[in-house]
């Protein structure tokens, strides 16, 4: 582990902690040395997944009858700890609440807010690589939409219905009234096939990918609301993908590709994919298509190299699927990501865009043949519905569980927080001052400019009139990353003395992922050359585990550091 961790931190940092300034409270110093890290009361070790036998975690298997032994007595006076929960979790990190008068709704405080907005801000940075554009659309629509779309017939008992002001809900006759029933959106492709008929579109123009987290609402059973994981409120990183017959196995791949990578960053799974086919009975299309289509699907999954299985007759009435299903940390499974091709909504919403030899364009056939392809004609697209992480509030709920408090830097809601040895106005004007450093708000508001979009650092600072050991023991307890001291000495000499340890595996990944950084900033600002390579080398130096307890360093050496953990998914 000391090797890795000859890196840009190293170089960065050990030269303050040998310079002659490098001024240390003492006090600070022996806290951050003797005070034991706060433990999670419901942690339980997730390098020790349960057993699972046939399909069912070992705590669902009949008891086997053993012998008493002094470890069963142990293990009886001990019982084993029970699993993460994101409810109570969410309380002690104080993420969001929930009130009796909004049902299913989560109120998302300040930390869960930040979490939203990483998972999203994540998303919307991976749509410029696969090609997605977000687009905005309506919270209502017209009840006259979804009866065309078929929600109304199929899905209105789990809609919510709207009446605006002196609105009947009638219609004038056959036509649709201004002041007819309106419907929540409980999904948004009815909206985008909308945005894709404002035009008329060329085979040329396809795929065309949008992608949309505004807000649904599903009106679901009260008895099945719980916490994150079923609310009535909730926003999905809805994607619809119109393209050719010809671009479904594609797109299928990219879409596969993207799951992939986005649950790998995430550390969640394992997870299992599952190809639901053609129902028995009830479905739209002819059956060639629906062979098509599984065809594409099954040569996604296949070239995806992942494991997958399948469910005979289970498609949806207007197309296949390919369902990702993730285990949460009771063992109980929960569909995330989904991809589903549709045939019905471009039908119903008579989507068409123009293409040669139209006939075989429609069932994905190329030619050569110039007679054929002097002929242009319309085609419907074939739609792709596609969720990456599915609902937000879900995966969140997930991930709660998941990391149970120890989150990777870049999602973590509590990054930073400053301490401080007493509240005397100085010290207290030094911790703001940092934290505007650190976070990196200075600079912006530097340029007397409005602030760009930028993920920013978050920064707390804790200068109560307490006594330090209890400040550090409660940032330890609300688990923040970096927990940084400062006193009457630390504010003459510009440094802070830094807590390293809560980082996760502070002694590898810390290192590991600052290496290949590179900017090794010193507190004069220059650059080592081994940071320029990109890499650690022989001549890096090293920092031990007890100088990442609490190492003295200034607060722009700091930022420069943490600006490049932020920028990496750990």
């Amino acid at each position: 582990m000391r090797t890795i961790l000859g890196n840009q931190l190293q170089t960065t940092l050990s030269s303050i902690c040998n310079s002659h300034d490098a001024m240390r409270s003492s006090t600070a110093l022996r806290l951050l040395r003797t005070s034991s890290r706060g433990s999670h009361a419901i942690y339980r070790d997730r390098r020790k997944p349960l057993l699972l036998r046939n399909g069912y975690c070992s705590a669902c298997e009949p008891a086997i009858a053993v012998p008493w032994t002094d470890s069963a007595a142990t293990a009886a006076t001990n019982p084993p700890v029970p699993p993460a929960d994101h409810r109570q979790l969410a309380i002690e990190q104080e993420l969001f609440i929930t009130s009796k008068y909004s049902p299913g709704s989560p109120l998302f405080l300040p930390n869960g807010a930040k979490m939203f907005n990483k998972l999203t801000n994540f998303l919307r940075t991976q749509y410029v690589d696969f090609g997605f554009e977000e687009v905005i659309t309506p919270t209502i629509y017209k009840k006259s939409l979804w009866e065309k779309s078929g929600h109304w017939e199929n899905y209105a008992e789990d809609m919510y219905a709207v009446t605006g002001r002196g609105a009947s809900g009638e219609k004038e006759g056959r036509q649709a009234g201004e002041d007819e029933e309106y419907g929540l959106k409980p999904m948004n492709c009815p909206g985008h096939c909308l945005i894709f008929a404002s035009k008329k579109r060329s085979y040329r123009d396809l795929p065309i990918r949008y992608a949309d987290f505004s807000p649904l609402h599903r009106n679901e059973v009260h008895g099945a609301l719980s916490g994150l994981t079923r609310v009535r409120r909730f926003h999905q990183d809805d994607g619809h993908i119109f393209c050719r017959p010809s671009q479904i196995q594609e797109e299928i791949s990219r879409t596969l590709e993207f799951v992939q990578l986005a649950y790998k960053t995430f550390g969640l799974g394992p997870y299992r994919l599952a190809l639901s086919t053609r129902p028995a009975d009830h479905f739209i299309g002819t059956v060639e298509e629906w062979d098509n289509a599984e065809a594409a699907l099954r040569k996604s999954l296949v070239k995806s190299g992942q494991r997958w299985t399948v469910n005979d007759g289970d498609g949806a009435f207007y197309g296949p699927k390919i369902d990702v299903i993730l285990k949460d940390s009771d063992g109980k499974e929960h569909q995330t990501a989904t991809i589903q091709l549709d045939f019905q909504l471009p039908k119903r919403f008579e989507l068409e865009y123009q293409a040669p030899a139209p006939e075989l364009e429609s069932r994905g056939r190329a030619t050569t043949e110039t007679g054929l392809l002097e002929v242009e004609g319309p085609v419907a697209p074939v739609l792709i519905h596609r969720a990456v992480l599915g609902s937000v509030e879900r995966i969140m709920a997930l991930l709660i569980e998941h990391y149970n408090g120890k989150w990777p830097f870049w999602l973590n809601p509590r990054q930073v927080v400053i301490v401080t040895v007493n509240d005397s106005q100085p010290v207290v004007d030094f911790a703001k001052n940092c934290q505007s450093i650190i976070s990196g708000k200075r600079q912006l508001r530097s340029q007397k400019k409005a602030i760009p979009p930028y993920e920013h650092i978050s920064v707390d600072i804790d200068a109560s009139p307490r006594f330090l050991k209890k400040k550090i023991a409660d940032a330890k307890r609300k688990r923040y990353a970096v927990i940084a001291v400062v006193g009457n000495q630390e504010a003459a000499a510009d440094r802070l003395i830094v807590d390293f340890t809560a980082f996760p595996d502070f002694e590898t990944n810390l290192g590991k992922h600052l290496a290949v950084r590179h900017a090794s900033v010193t507190s004069e600002g220059s650059k080592s050359e081994s940071a320029d390579e990109g890499r650690p080398t022989d001549q890096t130096p090293k920092l031990t585990a007890k100088e990442l307890k609490s190492l003295a360093v200034s607060p722009k050496t700091l930022a420069s550091c943490l600006a490049d953990l932020q920028k990496l998914y750990i």
